[in-house]
């Protein structure tokens, strides 16, 4: 009798989540909440959302005090209470706690208009002004015609951008609005179709004016929904909208939710900084060991057509600053020739920041690339069509976020841009040249291997160092150092533009940047320190530098430079500011280590004092520029 195999006794994702949740000990294994949450698929995951909505963010935080929480406003013209659900989440697939507010009914312009408001005293990170096409005809006489429509809407659109100016000016956060979509049902109405092609044109020409608010507005980001409508998500449910105002569908609410969890994984550092692939039925058809050069699928057929659309895809996330590397079983010189040699291929081994093929296991090879580029592993996003390589790289590195593809090319890209891995409210001028800079730094590292001592590698490296007041140009970067950087960040406090701007032009405080380079070229804008003057003393309220440039000595110079600045300036003492994260222990003992003492502990806050008589020495290696 032939032996029968055993049942898997692996428990199904989604099983295992909704017994967490329902037994109570979701609290005590959150960050499992989380790693399942990433696997289920839609039907459980909405379950999971609503049993989620109902932990108290508190008792997650006591178990577990190291979890990033986001508090987020919600106001808007209809009923959003149903936003909550997937909102909490969409959040929690990212680790992060939810913390809501939800206005009133109908209270957006009194929330939004008044400083004062309950919705401003929440100090959120995010403020979600939810707009829906009812905000315009609710106020449409009856009968009317697409002129109505253009007059109503353009009276919304001047007070959206009366609650921009406000927020800019006294909010803290993000805001986020939303273009409305258009349902049939109103152009339906309609009855002669050139009546229905005008009311398209105002409609879509007022939004295509809410989404240029965005440039004009730093603290303000516009989400598109017409992608979302796209993808067959239903706008409008009619028993909800008539019966309880929620004028949004929670189909749509729910796809809504998802873009926001991107901008709150961005808020609290922990978006993806690297896109790493595998090669043979990821990037291109067939086994290259196999088929050989020639014989793998990039043209010539459907199936080869679609993986050159991958290959597309990747190519234009890589040119706005995504670091892209490949981990591959395969032979490294056969995988050169392939980019090399096949003119069909969108991908050549110069978009890579490093491109690995060997034999070993996937997830010792990620941990050398994390090491080779000083990165953390969970910025990867990692992409493979083999099952078994994904399950275990989600074992042995759980940071890493895995992206399975399978058969059907035509398939990866919706599963690569599905989770917005790597979505920022804006590019800047460093994200542009960020692949060449790390290119650049594995230069570096092999320059640092032919040398016997750091200090003859540092030597010949020939550091520059520009420490200047911030620039309105670099504002937008600066914030995007707070928001990205977890290693050298001694307070991780996370600045959106508009903060960083208000603190630049405060009297008392300044902001500076910190730009290098080397014999290698220039590294750009990789830091900043936030000092703030109290009569006769100084506050370094924070100091950040990117994970590219640690060890050269620049942090020495930009901190000796401040403390000579604030010596000539009369300054009595120089205090630093500590706040420990999960990511930031390499920095802990900086103060201390260039003659700062400790000075008093509040809470989880340390703070160091310099009496500023003996000033620590610049590098010998560092050439400084300042301009203070």
């Amino acid at each position: 009798m032939t032996p029968v195999a055993p049942a898997d006794s692996t428990p199904d994702p989604a099983d295992e989540l909704l017994r967490l949740l329902s037994t109570g000990e979701a609290v005590v294994r959150y960050p499992r909440v989380a790693d399942l949450l990433a696997t289920v698929e839609p039907p459980a995951f909405a379950r999971a959302c609503h049993q989620l909505a109902r932990l108290d963010p508190d008792a997650v935080l006591e178990a577990h005090p190291d979890r990033a929480s986001v508090t987020v406003a919600i106001t808007g013209h209809g009923t959003l209470s149903t936003l909550v659900p997937p909102l909490t989440g969409e959040l929690a697939r990212h680790g992060i706690l939810l913390r809501p507010h939800v206005s009133d009914f109908g209270s957006y312009i009194f929330d939004l208009l008044n400083p004062d408001s309950d919705l401003y005293s929440q100090r959120a990170d995010l403020t979600l002004c939810v707009l829906d096409p009812m905000i315009v005809f609710d106020e449409v006489p009856v009968p009317w015609r697409s002129a109505d429509v253009q007059r109503v809407f353009d009276e919304k659109l001047r007070t959206l951008e009366r609650i921009a100016a406000t927020f800019g000016a006294g909010g803290h956060g993000t805001l986020v609005l939303n273009t409305l979509p258009l349902p049939r049902q109103f152009t339906a109405q309609l009855v002669d179709h050139r009546s229905r092609s005008e009311l398209g044109a105002v409609w879509r020409e007022a939004n295509a004016r809410l989404l240029r608010m965005a440039a004009s507005a730093p603290g303000l980001v516009v989400i598109d929904t017409d992608p979302l409508v796209a993808e067959g998500v239903t706008v409008t449910d009619a028993r909800m909208s008539t019966y309880a105002k929620a004028h949004l569908s929670a189909d749509l609410l729910a796809r809504y939710a998802r873009e926001i969890g991107h901008l709150a994984r961005h808020s609290v550092g922990k978006s993806k900084k690297a896109l790493v692939l595998d090669l043979d039925g990821t990037l291109w058809g067939g086994v290259l060991g196999d088929d050989g050069v020639e014989g793998i699928e990039l043209s010539g057929s459907p199936k080869g057509e679609a993986f050159n659309g991958v290959q597309r895809v990747v190519k234009q996330i890589g040119s706005q600053g995504v670091l892209l590397a490949v981990v591959s079983k395969n032979e490294i010189d056969l995988v050169r020739e392939a980019f090399r040699d096949r003119r069909d291929s969108e991908l050549r081994e110069d978009d890579f920041v490093r491109v690995i093929a060997n034999w070993r296991p996937k997830h010792d090879n990620l941990k050398e690339l994390a090491q080779a580029v000083n990165l953390g592993v969970d910025s990867f996003v990692f992409v493979d069509d083999s099952p078994l390589e994904c399950g275990l790289v989600r074992s042995e590195l759980p940071g890493v976020s895995v992206v399975r593809v399978d058969g059907d090319p035509a398939l990866h890209v919706e599963k690569i841009l599905r989770d917005g891995w790597f979505d920022t409210p804006q590019l800047t001028a460093e994200d542009q040249q960020r692949v060449v800079r790390y290119q650049e730094e594995l230069v570096r590292k092999d320059f640092l291997d032919s040398f016997d001592s750091v200090q003859d590698f540092l030597r010949e490296l020939k550091v520059t160092v520009r420490l200047a007041p911030v620039r309105d140009t670099e504002i937008p970067r600066v914030s995007q150092l707070t928001l990205r950087t977890n290693q050298f960040n001694l307070t991780t406090r996370r600045l959106q533009q508009a903060q960083v701007q208000e603190l630049a032009a405060a009297p008392a405080a300044r902001v500076l940047t910190i730009h290098s380079g080397d014999r290698f070229g220039d590294n750009g804008l990789v830091g900043a320190v936030f000092t703030r003057q109290d009569e006769d003393t100084l506050h370094i309220d924070n100091f950040v530098l990117s994970c590219r440039v640690f060890s050269r000595g620049i942090e020495q110079t930009a901190l000796a430079a401040v403390l000579e600045q604030a010596r000539t300036d009369g300054m009595r003492a120089v205090y630093g500011t500590y706040r420990p994260s999960k990511k930031n222990g390499a920095v802990r003992d900086l103060y201390p280590r260039y003659g700062f003492t400790p000075e008093a502990e509040d809470g989880d806050t340390l703070v160091f004092r310099h009496d500023l008589r003996r000033l620590p020495d610049r590098p010998e290696h560092v050439s400084l520029h300042e301009e203070l």
